[in-house]
């Protein structure tokens, strides 16, 4: 999503509030879940799903084994529902032709870091670059070059876009700074 006028170019950057997201920590929320259910219940000798009797599912290796990847799930699923809830790598893209600045903010981990601001000066900026890489784990990023600084990604490094959107991107965007395009 991207708001543009004459003068600001102000594009909005998705964080981590994604469906996708969401889905992955529901359902790994439920199945280590029922790994801890059925470990436990082993270990009881009760049946805490009615699917697996208690008596299928020995304690020693078995039912510690799956208590242990039941806990490993509930962490990492914690995980993902924290870097859901704090929408970690949301913010925004800010290009000022007024002002003569380019201002990169994201929202980061909680912390004394947390917030993630960038100011360059529009003069600094040398090119865009678009880096392609294709095959099984095929990477297609836009990066803002800054003199003195490097490069700057602009799009999401899992962000799915295709050649001709990254193109078209990367062309708007250069047209708007005057700035030339590199491809990498």
């Amino acid at each position: 999503m991207s708001w543009r006028s004459e003068r600001i170019w102000i594009e909005l950057i998705a964080g981590s509030r994604k469906t996708s997201n969401l889905c992955w920590a529901f359902i790994l929320f439920l199945g280590s879940l029922g790994f801890l259910l059925v470990g436990t219940s082993s270990y009881f000798g009760r049946n805490f799903i009615s699917l697996f009797p208690s008596q299928q599912i020995i304690f020693f290796p078995q039912g510690i084994v799956m208590s242990f990847y039941g806990i490993a799930g509930l962490f990492i699923s914690s995980y993902l529902w924290c870097t859901i809830s704090w929408n970690v790598g949301s913010g925004y893209d800010r290009f000022d032709i007024k002002e003569g600045i380019v201002c990169i903010f994201r929202w980061g981990f909680p912390g004394k870091n947390r917030r993630i601001f960038l100011q360059f000066l529009m003069k600094d900026i040398q090119s865009i670059r678009i880096e392609i890489k294709e095959g099984i784990y095929a990477r297609r990023v836009l990066y803002m070059e800054i003199k003195g600084q490097g490069a700057i990604p602009l799009t999401r490094t899992d962000e799915n876009l295709t050649p001709r959107e990254i193109e078209q991107k990367a062309a708007e965007l250069a047209y708007f700074l005057r700035v030339p395009i590199e491809v990498f």
